[in-house]
């Protein structure tokens, strides 16, 4: 018997996000290949939004984020690996329009 599908309600200030690949091997602006396990510091990952909670306030679903991957917890929906965390340990969201940002484009 096939198990029926939930709808997921995130709760609080909390944010489900999806990694987004690539945040394994990766090149030098000289071309240099990095791989994955080569750690200097400790390196933020880029995430999209997939749920937020009632009480969030910055981000909605669909934004990209910057994230410690050590500041989260993991969860698998459908196959799929998610990260659960909180609004305020999230480092930066990135948007099309910027009115008071950096001035740094992805």
């Amino acid at each position: 018997m096939a198990e029926p599908k939930l709808e997921i309600q995130m709760l609080h200030d909390r944010v489900m996000i999806k990694k987004v690949e690539g945040a394994g091997e990766r090149r030098s602006s000289a071309g240099i290949v990095i791989p994955a396990t080569a750690q200097v510091a400790k390196r933020l990952v880029w995430g999209e939004v997939v749920g937020v909670g009632q009480h969030v306030r910055t981000v909605k679903a669909g934004d990209r984020v910057l994230l410690a991957p050590e500041d989260q917890y993991e969860v698998e929906i459908g196959g799929v690996g998610h990260l659960v965390m909180r609004e305020r340990d999230l480092h930066a969201v990135a948007s099309e329009a910027t009115q008071h940002g950096t001035g740094l484009y992805l």
